[in-house]
């Protein structure tokens, strides 16, 4: 049973079906079959009794018994295929009539059976008394023969009516399961498209299938409804925030503009203050400007594109990285003549300053951060790598999500900087990876396609100081009033 159920459902149906029908042709086949060697039989005995009537009538009989040998047409035509006739006198003498045969046995009345012979007794009268017997023989091969083909023929019937019962079954089972066919079919495609308003098939019948597809009808239409608020309600939500961060930057740069002015004209402990406050308004600033940049990339808006060459995007990212990498060796391995790539500036120049700054962050003092520049596989190349502890692979795939820390823990920071690296990769039509670097820390990889043109002159070499030279800072999203 538990292999029955492991099969599918059509078949399951269609063995069931030849299952039962076999049951029932079985036992239809046992009642003919005894029902047919009953008739056989009684009809061979009736045979066998007919012939041993009409011989005992032809059989001519001696004065005071059967002493001649006798053999007639009637006699050589029943003695045909391996019959036996044979008179027996009272005295147990035996008068060979017709072709000699095997033993059949002494005289017993009526009808026996005597090794594979079957045998009929007659009782031979002279005037009324009796004189002698009769006894007349068919192989029982003739009975065995015809009820052997009438076995086979049942049993052909009982196996070709069972396997009829499973082809039917198995294709009305089929038929039957159509429907559900066409509802599955219709799931994977909802699947495949993620189309909540595709409308599944009905069937023709008013019945169970029907009201299952009727029902799943209805979930898809309530999860399309609840999918369209939901997203509805998270446009709103990015509209809200791109909206605010926008209207945020103006009053920011007004308040960072008087900090600085109030830093510079107040001395002791009044400076220290206005410099803390400047200090948490630039933070607000960045926080601000990443908020703006995620809400684009979440709306589908970004800037004008250009080509722009990668080592230039990490040279200056480098560059405004400088100041807060004097306790690490900041290494640079960029060519001179690195992929072009079309996409905004500003925003892989923010991609590319972010993935240093986190490098610069989560790593001790005075451990190397490796930027490196190249083109693999028609991809354009940017690795960072650090020699710091590294990213354990369950926290991986998590550093990348909103509000998560280097260590795959939520609060501590924005936790933004990852979450736009790879927004910014995303929208590029490139993608970001994170694994462990040659010397044990972390390598964060990103792939982006190569413009389709010729690459920028290399830069001028004599603007290199021990692998890059800090360039101003080019102005962010979020910096822009």
């Amino acid at each position: 049973m538990r292999a029955l159920r492991r099969l599918p459902i059509r078949f399951r149906l269609a063995v069931i079906s030849a299952g039962l029908t076999f049951v029932i042709l079985l036992l239809f086949a046992v009642v003919v079959g005894k029902f047919s060697a009953d008739q056989v039989r009684s009809s061979f005995d009736d045979d066998l009794r007919r012939t041993a009537s009409d011989l005992e009538q032809r059989l001519p009989l001696a004065p005071g018994g059967v002493t001649q040998f006798f053999s007639d047409e009637s006699v050589e035509a029943a003695s045909s295929g391996g019959a036996v006739v044979r008179v027996v006198a009272l005295d147990g003498r035996s008068v060979p009539v017709g072709p000699q045969a095997p033993e059949i046995g002494p005289p017993q009345l009526g009808t026996v059976d005597h090794g594979h012979f079957r045998v009929v007794t007659r009782v031979l009268r002279d005037n009324g008394e009796p004189v002698g017997f009769l006894q007349y023989a068919k192989p029982r091969d003739h009975i065995d023969g015809t009820l052997g083909r009438i076995r086979v023929l049942l049993g052909l019937g009982v196996g070709g009516g069972a396997l009829l019962a499973f082809l039917a079954g198995l294709a009305l089972a089929r038929r039957a399961m159509a429907p559900i066919t066409s509802l599955t079919h219709a799931a994977q495609e909802i699947e495949r498209t993620r189309d909540l308003s595709v409308e599944l098939p009905k069937p023709e019948a008013d019945d169970e299938v029907a009201d299952l597809a009727r029902t799943l009808d209805g979930m898809l239409r309530a999860l399309d409804s609840s999918r369209r608020e939901t997203e509805g309600a998270l446009a709103r939500q990015r509209q809200f925030v791109a909206d605010a961060s926008h209207e945020l930057r103006t009053p920011l740069t007004s308040i960072l503009a008087n900090l600085e002015l109030l830093e510079v004209s107040l001395h002791g402990e009044d400076a220290e203050t206005a410099g803390a406050a400047l200090r948490s308004s630039r933070r607000m600033r960045r926080l601000v400007g990443d908020l703006l940049l995620l809400a684009r990339a979440d709306a589908g808006r970004e800037g004008i594109r250009e080509r722009v060459s990668l080592t230039e995007v990490a040279r200056e990212a480098a560059g405004e990285a400088a100041p807060v990498a004097a306790d690490h060796d900041l290494v640079l391995d960029l060519p001179q003549q690195g992929p072009v790539i079309e996409g905004v500036s500003d925003d892989l120049h923010r991609l590319t300053l972010n993935l240093i700054e986190n490098a610069l962050v989560h790593t001790p003092p005075g451990t190397r951060v490796t930027v490196r520049v190249g083109e693999a596989a028609g991809s354009a190349v940017l690795e960072v790598e650090d020699a710091g502890p590294g990213i354990p692979p369950e926290a991986r795939e998590r550093i990348f999500d909103r509000f998560v820390r280097g260590n795959g823990e939520t609060g501590g920071g924005s936790g933004l900087g990852l979450a736009i690296v790879r927004a910014v990769a995303e929208r590029h039509g490139g993608a970001v990876e994170v694994g462990a670097g040659l010397v044990g820390g972390a390598r964060f990889t990103v792939r982006l396609p190569v413009a389709g043109a010729e690459k920028p002159p290399p830069p001028d070499p004599a603007q290199r100081v021990a692998g890059f030279t800090p360039r101003p800072r080019r102005a962010a999203p979020s910096d822009a009033a």
